[in-house]
């Protein structure tokens, strides 16, 4: 993998290739693909210095939920213009954190107490889970990442996805939004933490309002995303992509993470699930089967139809599914 010269100055087609990195949803399991970027990026160090971040040698980086929240930590400026967070850091940041955005009760009391939480309301609160990605984030805003980020969210309101793309701000001002208020937004899993509302302005001065749930609602896995914007740049007739023709998929590298299965899936049969109503689908057996269910199948449908179409073109190797 080539080292651009620097992640915004330079367009796409400085290299060979359109680099792409795809960070699925998956909650706390965001643990699996932090890991998997920090061998990643330290592999590159070995190769071109500890200086190094992942910013640094891909074109567009995409994540959902908590893929959303990584990928601004690994985007959004810090000192001297180098990422927040490098990728190693990542792991450190769920370990230390998770345990308070999602505090876990014990005992036959804890137990009925979750139950009851998640009937009522979501079953966090959502509060520190606030706290630490404003005090982390800051005021940057999407324009300042320092690669071109592409984040799914899922406007309630609107019953329909919106995407926070580093491609669509020139034309859309109200989506250069904090990136705090994003990656809130992308988290906001229902029935686990609560909706999420922010407003902000847009090119005629006017506020628009955000109404988000999770992205994963649209898009759990967001590598379609990302290749749909890439390829409505392509037809636009982006300069940055001007040597690229839009089934060129040998001129696209891919690197999808997914964050493994839920463990309470294996908990799920056909002979239990004929017996669950609404309560049943929303939370049993420790999970949220309806929620598990939903967002498992959309991030495999995503891969099974990105393969088949990098292999129809002649480009498998251009596309790597880690989950």
């Amino acid at each position: 993998m080539e080292r651009r010269l620097s992640s915004m100055n330079q367009p796409p087609t400085y290299g060979d290739y359109v680099t792409i990195l795809s960070i699925d949803g998956g909650g706390i399991r965001g643990i699996i693909p932090a890991t998997i970027l920090s061998f990643l990026e330290s592999e590159l160090q070995k190769l071109d210095g500890e200086e190094v971040r992942l910013a640094d040698y891909f074109d567009v980086i995409a994540g959902t939920s908590t893929g959303g929240l990584v990928t601004a930590m690994i985007t959004t400026p810090g000192n001297n213009d180098r990422p927040l967070y490098a990728a190693k850091d990542i792991t450190t940041f769920y370990l230390d954190h998770c345990p308070k955005i999602f505090p876990q009760s014990s005992g036959f009391l804890g137990s009925a107490f979750k139950f009851t939480s998640a009937v009522t309301g979501p079953k966090y609160d959502g509060k520190y889970l606030h706290k630490i990605v404003r005090k982390e984030l800051g005021d940057k805003r999407l324009h300042e990442t320092l690669t071109n980020v592409v984040i799914p969210t899922f406007d309630i309101r609107l019953l329909q996805p919106t995407v926070f793309s580093s491609y669509q701000i020139k034309a859309d001002k109200s989506k250069d939004a904090l990136l705090s208020d994003i990656s809130i937004g992308t988290s906001a899993a229902p029935t686990f933490l609560p909706a999420y509302y922010f407003e902000n302005e847009g090119n005629d001065g006017k506020i628009q309002s955000f109404n988000l749930v999770d992205g994963a609602m649209a898009a759990n896995n967001p590598t379609l995303v990302a290749m749909g914007e890439l390829t409505r740049e392509i037809f636009n007739q982006n300069p940055d992509f001007f040597t690229i023709k839009p089934m060129d998929y040998r001129r696209f590298l891919v690197v999808s993470l997914g964050t493994g299965t839920s463990s309470s899936t294996d908990n799920y049969s056909a002979k239990d699930a004929a017996k669950w109503g609404v309560l049943g689908w929303l939370y049993n057996s420790g999970g949220t089967p309806l929620i598990d269910t939903f967002q498992q199948a959309s991030a495999d449908m995503v891969d099974i139809h990105i393969s088949v179409v990098f292999k129809a073109l002649d480009s498998e190797q251009s596309y790597l599914r880690i989950q």
